[in-house]
């Protein structure tokens, strides 16, 4: 292994660079380079009953083009999350017995590969991951879709294999990732809203009810801690959201990636020595910042949305107020304000405008106080860098503004925990 500080080739293949004058951290990952990219977009037309359940690979029709389903939200009354019934490891005989609102798949194009994890760091496949995945062979279903989602795999890498032709084994081996990996994918039912009629009425955030984005944002957070729980050597779960092209999104069907790294994150690297040295400082940066220059855009009794300052792009940032400072051990009615402010913000915004969305919090194994906080940046053309961007036209808001200090004081900001 080279271990040059600017330049490291791991066994793997990954390359870990980092700029020696910016700090800039880039990763260069075997195999990445192969995702789809998606169709650019062309003139609109008259939706069909084909593109609502099967307008790409992510569509409720083509639940056996992605792989082995982890997890899915069944909306039920009464259901435990959020009105939603939660199903884990779903056998392939099964993807069409229930309605999944919400689902949780490996993504095939992993930013870190089983084979990273393996070679790196001695992984072998934990045994829940074993167990799931004998089961899920030893079913002809599932021994048929895992066989299936692995030729499109090696097609899309340019490998001459052939699933067929692989035995017991080598299946085991090369569909490891999909049963163990650490890249998720959790992808919503639409593709099209319910009241479209043309190809241009894409479902984004803003298309979800409020409870709907709750389910959203609760199955994001319990994939967090599965993916925590299931390797030792994660520091960091990342969770971003890249709606529409222009943001980055290869696919434009609603969705979150859920990444797990042996990090902390440049950004966290950057930002924790400062926190130890002022662990106010995101108080007094953040929330504080924004009451006293008439940032505040709303607020509830679990979060607080302010006008971002100091990014790339316009910016809204919801934070958590919960003295707990990791999405998982935040309670449901934290995450939910969470939820509802970002939520608001998406509707606000439309589900028109390109944005990303990124989650910031506290690492595994560091004592600093680094609050949840959820950042959603504009991606229009016509929104550049240095634009001034103080606040979201009042004939777009959908929430009641409120800048009152006390709501934002109930508790400082992500209490420091071991």
């Amino acid at each position: 292994m080279n271990d040059d500080p600017y330049y490291r080739e791991l066994p793997d293949g990954t390359i870990k660079q980092v700029n020696p004058f910016t700090g800039t951290k880039v990763w260069t990952v075997p195999g990445r380079g192969a995702r789809p990219l998606g169709k650019p977009a062309e003139q609109t037309r008259e939706l069909t009953d084909h593109d609502r359940r099967a307008a790409c690979v992510f569509c409720p029709d083509n639940c056996l083009s992605t792989p082995p389903e982890k997890t899915r939200l069944v909306k039920r009354a009464g259901g435990l999350v959020r009105g939603h019934d939660l199903i884990r490891c779903v056998p392939a005989d099964r993807l069409d017995a229930t309605v999944p609102e919400f689902r949780r798949v490996p993504n095939l194009f992993e930013i870190l590969s089983w084979r990273y994890w393996q070679l790196n760091w001695g992984m072998s496949l934990p045994r829940a991951a074993r167990d799931w995945q004998e089961e899920y062979l030893s079913n002809p279903s599932g021994e048929a879709h895992v066989r299936s989602v692995l030729n499109v795999k090696f097609k899309a890498v340019g490998s001459d294999r052939r699933a067929e032709d692989l035995g017991p084994q080598e299946l085991r081996e090369a569909s490891a990732a999909f049963f163990a990996g650490g890249h998720d994918v959790i992808v919503a039912r639409r593709h099209y809203t319910d009241e479209g009629t043309t190809t241009a009425d894409v479902a984004g955030s803003a298309s979800l009810t409020v409870n709907e984005h709750r389910a959203f944002m609760a199955l994001t957070v319990d994939s967090m801690a599965q993916l925590h729980r299931h390797n030792e050597h994660v520091r960091y779960v990342v969770v971003f959201q890249n709606w529409l092209k222009p943001a980055g999104a290869s696919i434009d069907h609603l969705h979150k990636q859920v990444v797990a790294i042996d990090e902390v994150g440049a950004d966290n690297e950057s930002v924790l020595p400062k926190a130890v040295l002022d662990p106010g400082i995101f108080n007094r940066w953040g929330p504080d910042f924004a009451v006293e220059h008439g940032l505040v855009l709303a607020c509830n009794d679990g979060a607080v949305m302010t006008v971002g300052f100091g990014h790339r792009y316009p910016s809204v940032e919801v934070w958590s107020t919960s003295r707990v400072d990791q999405p998982w051990r935040v309670d449901d009615e934290g995450i939910d304000a969470v939820s509802d402010l970002l939520h608001a913000a998406h509707v606000a915004v439309s589900d028109d405008v390109p944005a990303n969305e990124e989650w910031h919090y506290r690492p595994m194994g560091t004592g600093a106080p680094v609050p949840w906080r959820i950042i959603l940046k504009l991606r229009r053309p016509d929104l550049r860098a240095g634009r001034r961007f103080t606040s979201i036209p009042s004939h777009r808001r959908r929430w009641p503004p409120c800048c009152c200090r006390s709501c934002l004081r109930r508790g400082q900001l992500g209490e420091s925990r071991r």
